[in-house]
Protein backbone atom coordinates (compact mmCIF):
# COMPACT_ATOMS: atom_id res chain seq x y z
CA UNK A 1 0.00 0.00 0.00
CA UNK A 2 1.61 3.31 -1.06
CA UNK A 3 1.78 5.93 1.68
CA UNK A 4 1.97 9.38 0.45
CA UNK A 5 3.71 11.80 2.13
CA UNK A 6 1.81 15.01 3.35
CA UNK A 7 -0.99 14.46 0.48
CA UNK A 8 -2.81 17.45 1.57
CA UNK A 9 0.75 19.54 0.87
CA UNK A 10 0.26 18.56 -2.79
CA UNK A 11 -3.62 19.51 -2.79
CA UNK A 12 -2.88 22.79 -1.13
CA UNK A 13 0.08 23.77 -2.67
CA UNK A 14 -2.04 26.04 -5.20
CA UNK A 15 -0.43 27.80 -8.22
CA UNK A 16 -2.64 29.76 -9.86
CA UNK A 17 -0.52 31.60 -12.31
CA UNK A 18 0.49 27.99 -13.93
CA UNK A 19 -2.76 27.72 -14.68
CA UNK A 20 -3.48 31.05 -15.90
CA UNK A 21 -0.25 30.40 -17.65
CA UNK A 22 -1.14 27.31 -19.11
CA UNK A 23 -4.68 28.40 -19.88
CA UNK A 24 -3.41 31.70 -21.90
CA UNK A 25 -1.35 29.53 -24.29
CA UNK A 26 -4.04 27.46 -25.24
CA UNK A 27 -6.40 30.08 -26.19
CA UNK A 28 -3.71 32.69 -27.30
CA UNK A 29 -1.77 29.70 -29.61
CA UNK A 30 -4.72 28.21 -31.11
CA UNK A 31 -5.94 31.68 -31.87
CA UNK A 32 -2.34 32.75 -33.67
CA UNK A 33 -2.09 29.13 -35.38
CA UNK A 34 -5.40 29.72 -37.18
CA UNK A 35 -3.76 33.19 -38.02
CA UNK A 36 -0.97 31.64 -39.04
CA UNK A 37 -2.20 29.18 -41.52
CA UNK A 38 -4.30 32.17 -43.50
CA UNK A 39 -0.53 33.56 -44.30
CA UNK A 40 0.94 32.93 -47.66
CA UNK A 41 4.40 32.09 -45.86
CA UNK A 42 5.27 28.58 -45.99
CA UNK A 43 7.44 28.61 -42.61
CA UNK A 44 4.75 30.73 -41.18
CA UNK A 45 1.82 27.98 -42.05
CA UNK A 46 4.84 25.07 -40.61
CA UNK A 47 5.21 26.60 -37.45
CA UNK A 48 1.49 27.58 -37.38
CA UNK A 49 0.25 23.31 -37.77
CA UNK A 50 3.32 22.51 -34.76
CA UNK A 51 1.46 25.59 -32.81
CA UNK A 52 -2.18 24.50 -32.94
CA UNK A 53 -1.18 20.41 -32.56
CA UNK A 54 0.59 21.93 -29.12
CA UNK A 55 -2.48 23.55 -28.23
CA UNK A 56 -4.92 21.52 -28.65
CA UNK A 57 -2.89 18.39 -26.88
CA UNK A 58 -2.46 20.95 -23.86
CA UNK A 59 -6.46 21.49 -24.32
CA UNK A 60 -7.05 17.74 -23.72
CA UNK A 61 -4.79 18.06 -20.51
CA UNK A 62 -5.74 20.61 -19.11
CA UNK A 63 -9.54 18.70 -19.85
CA UNK A 64 -8.67 16.41 -17.60
CA UNK A 65 -7.17 18.40 -15.03
CA UNK A 66 -10.94 19.89 -15.22
CA UNK A 67 -12.69 16.54 -14.94
CA UNK A 68 -10.39 16.34 -11.87
CA UNK A 69 -11.20 19.48 -9.90
CA UNK A 70 -7.84 20.90 -9.87
CA UNK A 71 -8.01 23.96 -11.59
CA UNK A 72 -11.00 25.83 -9.60
CA UNK A 73 -12.17 25.23 -6.78
CA UNK A 74 -15.63 25.25 -8.22
CA UNK A 75 -16.70 22.54 -10.10
CA UNK A 76 -19.30 24.56 -11.79
CA UNK A 77 -16.31 26.71 -12.64
CA UNK A 78 -13.91 23.34 -13.56
CA UNK A 79 -16.99 22.49 -16.01
CA UNK A 80 -17.12 25.97 -17.83
CA UNK A 81 -13.33 25.24 -18.46
CA UNK A 82 -13.56 21.94 -19.33
CA UNK A 83 -15.86 22.81 -21.93
CA UNK A 84 -14.32 25.56 -23.23
CA UNK A 85 -11.44 22.91 -24.03
CA UNK A 86 -13.77 20.43 -25.43
CA UNK A 87 -14.90 22.81 -28.50
CA UNK A 88 -11.23 23.38 -29.36
CA UNK A 89 -9.78 19.94 -29.40
CA UNK A 90 -13.51 18.12 -31.12
CA UNK A 91 -14.60 16.56 -28.07
CA UNK A 92 -17.42 18.67 -27.31
CA UNK A 93 -19.83 16.22 -28.84
CA UNK A 94 -20.60 15.07 -25.41
CA UNK A 95 -21.14 16.87 -21.94
CA UNK A 96 -18.41 17.53 -20.16
CA UNK A 97 -19.88 15.84 -17.55
CA UNK A 98 -20.54 12.37 -18.89
CA UNK A 99 -17.06 12.73 -20.06
CA UNK A 100 -15.91 13.46 -16.33
CA UNK A 101 -17.84 10.69 -14.90
CA UNK A 102 -16.40 8.23 -17.39
CA UNK A 103 -12.94 9.25 -16.46
CA UNK A 104 -13.72 9.18 -12.92
CA UNK A 105 -15.46 5.40 -13.15
CA UNK A 106 -11.77 4.83 -14.69
CA UNK A 107 -9.84 6.17 -11.51
CA UNK A 108 -12.27 4.15 -8.86
CA UNK A 109 -13.68 0.98 -10.33
CA UNK A 110 -9.32 0.42 -12.12
CA UNK A 111 -11.09 -1.13 -15.11
CA UNK A 112 -10.99 0.70 -18.68
CA UNK A 113 -15.10 0.40 -19.81
CA UNK A 114 -14.89 -0.77 -23.32
CA UNK A 115 -18.08 -0.85 -25.48
CA UNK A 116 -16.11 -1.30 -28.49
CA UNK A 117 -13.29 -3.97 -29.16
CA UNK A 118 -10.84 -2.93 -31.59
CA UNK A 119 -9.19 -6.43 -32.52
CA UNK A 120 -12.75 -7.84 -32.95
CA UNK A 121 -13.76 -5.14 -35.20
CA UNK A 122 -10.46 -5.33 -37.48
CA UNK A 123 -10.85 -8.90 -37.39
CA UNK A 124 -14.28 -9.06 -38.88
CA UNK A 125 -14.90 -6.15 -40.71
CA UNK A 126 -14.31 -7.25 -44.74
CA UNK A 127 -10.87 -7.60 -46.28
CA UNK A 128 -10.62 -4.48 -48.09
CA UNK A 129 -11.69 -2.37 -45.04
CA UNK A 130 -9.04 -3.72 -42.74
CA UNK A 131 -6.69 -3.84 -45.50
CA UNK A 132 -7.35 -0.14 -45.50
CA UNK A 133 -7.07 0.63 -41.92
CA UNK A 134 -4.17 -1.45 -41.27
CA UNK A 135 -2.41 0.28 -44.54
CA UNK A 136 -3.37 3.61 -42.95
CA UNK A 137 -2.37 2.97 -39.39
CA UNK A 138 1.48 1.65 -40.54
CA UNK A 139 1.17 4.80 -42.41
CA UNK A 140 1.14 6.85 -39.17
CA UNK A 141 -2.90 7.87 -39.91
CA UNK A 142 -4.99 7.53 -36.68
CA UNK A 143 -7.95 5.81 -39.01
CA UNK A 144 -9.37 3.69 -35.82
CA UNK A 145 -9.09 6.59 -33.37
CA UNK A 146 -11.18 8.92 -36.19
CA UNK A 147 -13.58 5.54 -36.65
CA UNK A 148 -14.05 5.55 -32.69
CA UNK A 149 -14.74 9.35 -32.73
CA UNK A 150 -16.96 9.11 -35.47
CA UNK A 151 -18.89 5.91 -34.19
CA UNK A 152 -19.14 7.93 -30.92
CA UNK A 153 -20.67 10.70 -32.40
CA UNK A 154 -23.46 8.89 -33.98
CA UNK A 155 -24.30 6.43 -31.26
CA UNK A 156 -27.36 8.58 -30.58
CA UNK A 157 -28.96 7.67 -33.79
CA UNK A 158 -28.68 3.53 -33.36
CA UNK A 159 -28.33 3.37 -29.63
CA UNK A 160 -32.20 3.57 -28.16
CA UNK A 161 -30.18 4.49 -24.46
CA UNK A 162 -28.48 7.57 -25.82
CA UNK A 163 -31.38 8.95 -27.91
CA UNK A 164 -31.88 12.28 -25.42
CA UNK A 165 -28.58 13.24 -27.25
CA UNK A 166 -29.15 13.52 -30.64
CA UNK A 167 -30.19 17.69 -30.25
CA UNK A 168 -26.81 18.16 -28.83
CA UNK A 169 -24.86 16.05 -31.95
CA UNK A 170 -26.82 17.47 -34.50
CA UNK A 171 -26.39 21.39 -32.94
CA UNK A 172 -22.24 20.60 -32.21
CA UNK A 173 -22.00 18.96 -35.88
CA UNK A 174 -23.97 22.01 -37.18
CA UNK A 175 -21.81 24.90 -35.79
CA UNK A 176 -18.52 22.97 -36.14
CA UNK A 177 -19.07 22.06 -39.97
CA UNK A 178 -20.11 25.82 -40.18
CA UNK A 179 -16.72 27.06 -38.82
CA UNK A 180 -14.58 24.85 -41.29
CA UNK A 181 -16.56 25.62 -44.54
CA UNK A 182 -16.13 29.35 -43.45
CA UNK A 183 -12.19 28.80 -42.89
CA UNK A 184 -12.06 27.03 -46.37
CA UNK A 185 -14.00 29.57 -47.99
CA UNK A 186 -11.15 31.77 -46.51
CA UNK A 187 -8.30 29.40 -47.59
CA UNK A 188 -8.83 25.84 -48.69
CA UNK A 189 -5.21 25.49 -47.59
CA UNK A 190 -5.71 26.64 -44.31
CA UNK A 191 -8.47 24.45 -43.77
CA UNK A 192 -6.51 21.27 -45.19
CA UNK A 193 -3.33 22.50 -42.63
CA UNK A 194 -6.17 22.53 -39.72
CA UNK A 195 -6.97 18.78 -40.51
CA UNK A 196 -3.15 18.41 -39.96
CA UNK A 197 -3.28 20.41 -36.71
CA UNK A 198 -5.88 17.53 -35.71
CA UNK A 199 -3.35 14.48 -36.98
CA UNK A 200 -0.65 15.52 -34.88
CA UNK A 201 -2.76 16.22 -32.00
CA UNK A 202 -4.80 12.59 -31.99
CA UNK A 203 -1.15 10.72 -32.74
CA UNK A 204 0.53 12.73 -30.10
CA UNK A 205 -2.53 11.88 -27.95
CA UNK A 206 -2.59 8.37 -28.73
CA UNK A 207 1.29 7.86 -28.17
CA UNK A 208 1.33 9.41 -24.33
CA UNK A 209 -2.01 7.38 -23.58
CA UNK A 210 -0.61 3.89 -25.46
CA UNK A 211 1.54 2.39 -22.55
CA UNK A 212 0.34 3.90 -19.63
CA UNK A 213 -2.46 0.86 -18.60
CA UNK A 214 -3.02 -2.68 -18.65
CA UNK A 215 -6.03 -2.65 -16.92
CA UNK A 216 -8.71 -5.69 -17.70
CA UNK A 217 -11.85 -3.96 -20.20
CA UNK A 218 -15.07 -4.46 -18.97
CA UNK A 219 -18.05 -3.57 -21.25
CA UNK A 220 -20.41 -1.12 -19.53
CA UNK A 221 -23.35 -2.73 -17.12
CA UNK A 222 -21.26 -6.10 -16.68
CA UNK A 223 -20.60 -6.71 -12.80
CA UNK A 224 -17.18 -5.46 -12.15
CA UNK A 225 -14.27 -7.41 -9.93
CA UNK A 226 -13.22 -5.72 -6.70
CA UNK A 227 -9.22 -4.27 -7.28
CA UNK A 228 -6.82 -2.48 -4.98
CA UNK A 229 -4.49 -0.09 -5.09
CA UNK A 230 -1.86 -2.89 -5.41
CA UNK A 231 -3.61 -3.87 -8.66
CA UNK A 232 -4.01 -0.23 -10.10
CA UNK A 233 -0.18 0.74 -9.24
CA UNK A 234 1.06 -2.76 -10.92
CA UNK A 235 -1.03 -2.24 -13.94
CA UNK A 236 -0.05 1.64 -14.10
CA UNK A 237 3.22 3.07 -16.02
CA UNK A 238 4.74 6.50 -16.26
CA UNK A 239 5.79 7.31 -18.85
CA UNK A 240 7.73 10.06 -19.31
CA UNK A 241 9.37 12.85 -21.86
CA UNK A 242 12.45 12.86 -19.88
CA UNK A 243 12.79 11.61 -16.42
CA UNK A 244 16.30 13.67 -16.04
CA UNK A 245 14.92 16.66 -17.71
CA UNK A 246 11.93 16.80 -15.66
CA UNK A 247 10.88 20.44 -16.91
CA UNK A 248 10.24 18.84 -20.37
CA UNK A 249 7.46 17.19 -18.82
CA UNK A 250 5.21 20.48 -18.52
CA UNK A 251 5.43 20.34 -22.57
CA UNK A 252 2.30 17.28 -21.56
CA UNK A 253 1.22 18.96 -18.59
CA UNK A 254 3.27 16.13 -16.43
CA UNK A 255 0.22 13.78 -17.65
CA UNK A 256 3.01 11.46 -18.00
CA UNK A 257 3.37 11.06 -14.74
CA UNK A 258 0.71 8.80 -14.35
CA UNK A 259 1.16 6.26 -11.41
CA UNK A 260 2.01 9.22 -8.75
CA UNK A 261 -1.37 10.33 -10.50
CA UNK A 262 -3.39 7.53 -9.71
CA UNK A 263 -2.22 7.36 -6.47
CA UNK A 264 -3.75 10.99 -5.75
CA UNK A 265 -5.73 12.35 -8.44
CA UNK A 266 -6.46 15.14 -7.25
CA UNK A 267 -2.76 16.42 -7.59
CA UNK A 268 -2.68 19.72 -9.69
CA UNK A 269 -0.40 18.22 -12.87
CA UNK A 270 2.20 21.08 -11.98
CA UNK A 271 2.72 19.27 -8.52
CA UNK A 272 2.96 15.51 -10.13
CA UNK A 273 6.52 16.01 -10.63
CA UNK A 274 7.26 16.02 -7.01
CA UNK A 275 4.68 13.71 -6.12
CA UNK A 276 6.25 10.90 -8.40
CA UNK A 277 9.64 12.02 -6.80
CA UNK A 278 8.71 10.72 -3.19
CA UNK A 279 6.56 7.93 -4.29
CA UNK A 280 8.37 6.22 -6.90
CA UNK A 281 12.16 7.41 -7.42
CA UNK A 282 13.48 4.32 -7.23
CA UNK A 283 10.89 2.43 -9.41
CA UNK A 284 12.34 2.68 -12.90
CA UNK A 285 10.95 -0.32 -14.48
CA UNK A 286 7.59 1.30 -14.07
CA UNK A 287 9.12 4.42 -16.24
CA UNK A 288 8.79 4.69 -20.43
CA UNK A 289 10.75 7.24 -21.12
CA UNK A 290 9.77 9.26 -25.07
CA UNK A 291 12.40 6.48 -26.62
CA UNK A 292 10.74 3.44 -25.43
CA UNK A 293 7.65 5.20 -25.76
CA UNK A 294 8.40 6.26 -29.91
CA UNK A 295 10.07 2.66 -30.31
CA UNK A 296 6.88 0.47 -29.06
CA UNK A 297 4.50 2.99 -30.47
CA UNK A 298 6.26 2.43 -34.15
CA UNK A 299 6.76 -1.52 -33.56
CA UNK A 300 3.34 -2.31 -32.50
CA UNK A 301 1.45 0.05 -34.52
CA UNK A 302 -0.24 -2.41 -36.39
CA UNK A 303 -0.07 -5.29 -33.89
CA UNK A 304 -2.35 -3.75 -31.14
CA UNK A 305 -5.06 -3.52 -33.43
CA UNK A 306 -5.29 -7.22 -34.46
CA UNK A 307 -4.27 -8.66 -30.96
CA UNK A 308 -4.93 -6.13 -28.49
CA UNK A 309 -2.82 -4.06 -25.79
CA UNK A 310 -0.53 -7.29 -24.60
CA UNK A 311 1.10 -8.06 -21.27
CA UNK A 312 3.71 -5.63 -19.87
CA UNK A 313 4.61 -7.81 -17.36
CA UNK A 314 5.80 -11.41 -17.99
CA UNK A 315 5.00 -14.40 -15.12
CA UNK A 316 8.48 -13.68 -13.43
CA UNK A 317 6.89 -10.00 -12.91
CA UNK A 318 9.58 -8.61 -15.13
CA UNK A 319 8.72 -5.49 -17.12
CA UNK A 320 8.85 -6.82 -20.92
CA UNK A 321 8.40 -4.54 -23.58
CA UNK A 322 8.43 -7.28 -26.18
CA UNK A 323 4.92 -7.88 -25.37
CA UNK A 324 3.26 -4.73 -24.58
CA UNK A 325 1.59 -3.57 -27.43
CA UNK A 326 -0.30 -0.92 -26.20
CA UNK A 327 -3.85 0.64 -25.85
CA UNK A 328 -5.34 2.53 -29.24
CA UNK A 329 -7.23 5.54 -28.48
CA UNK A 330 -7.74 8.40 -26.12
CA UNK A 331 -10.11 7.44 -23.39
CA UNK A 332 -11.05 10.99 -21.88
CA UNK A 333 -12.04 12.59 -24.91
CA UNK A 334 -14.28 10.22 -26.47
CA UNK A 335 -17.31 8.91 -24.78
CA UNK A 336 -17.62 4.65 -24.55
Amino acid sequence: MLKIPACNSYLYQSKPLWNAIAIFYVLAGYCGAIAFLLLANIWLNIFAVVLLSHSLIVSAFLCHEFMHGTIFQSMRWNAVGGNIMLWLNGGCYFSFEDLATEHLFHHVNKVDSVVFNVPSFINNVPTPIRSLILVLEWLYFPAISFILQWRAITAPFWNPQRYQERLRIIIVFVVRCSLFILLGLFSLKALMLYFLGIIGMVTVLRIVDCFQHTYEAFTVGKPLPRRNQAYEQANTFTCLISRRYWWLNLLLLNFGYHNAHHAFMKCPWYNLHELDKNLFASRENYCLTLPLLLKNYHRFRVTRLVKGQGKAVDEQGDFNLDTFYGAVGVSFLVKS
